[in-house]
Parts: structure tokens; sequence; C-alpha cells
């Protein structure tokens, strides 16, 4: 689901890098926001909503809404469309508010 060939940004190779998505090596792109590697490894779903449970996935992509929200690195509600990923970076389906928040 990557672009690998543009004709106008060019075609340089990106550095590969692993991060870890509840636990499992998942492939990125050193750099590309969180949200992206997921979805590019088929992941959907990246929180669970507090009152019904739901899944939630990308929606705005500019970290305006709350749907990417995420807990990275132990960091809970960290806005995955916007956060770069880093080689060995831990990345954890948040559910609910998310684990450190005030109103669990």
């Amino acid at each position: 689901m990557r672009v690998h060939e543009h004709p106008i940004l060019g075609q340089s190779e990106p550095e590969s890098i692993s991060i870890y998505f509840d636990g499992k090596p998942i492939p990125a792109v050193e750099g590309e926001p969180i949200a992206a590697a997921l979805i590019a490894a088929g992941v959907r779903v990246l929180r669970h909503t507090e009152k019904s449970g739901r899944g939630r996935g990308i929606f705005c992509g500019i970290g305006r809404c709350n749907d990417c929200k995420m807990i990275v690195d132990g960091v809970p509600n960290t806005r995955t469309c916007v956060t770069p990923a880093h080689d060995g970076m831990r990345v954890e389906t948040q559910y609910g508010l998310g684990r450190g928040s005030c109103h669990e």
C-alpha cells in the first residue's frame, strides 16, 4: 500500500525499520507517521472508544480528531497520524481513555 515509485517525488530508497504493534513486529519507514505504517500493514483499528468499545481507525489524518490515538512507548493518547515512526517503537491499541488517564 506504499508508493514506491513516483514521477515527481523521486525514487529514493527509504530506511526500513520495525515498530512493534501489540507486541508483533510491523515493517515501517523511518519518519513516516505511525498510522501510515499500520495501515500499510493492514491494521485498520487503532483504538476502541470509552463508552461503546467500538473500533476507530484513521479519520482526519492531520492530528485534529481523536480517532488515531494509541499508546506509544508507554504514553497514552498519542496521535499516531502525526507522530513519526522510529526503529523499535512500541505501539499498543488503546482501549477507552488509555492508561495513565485521570478518568480511568
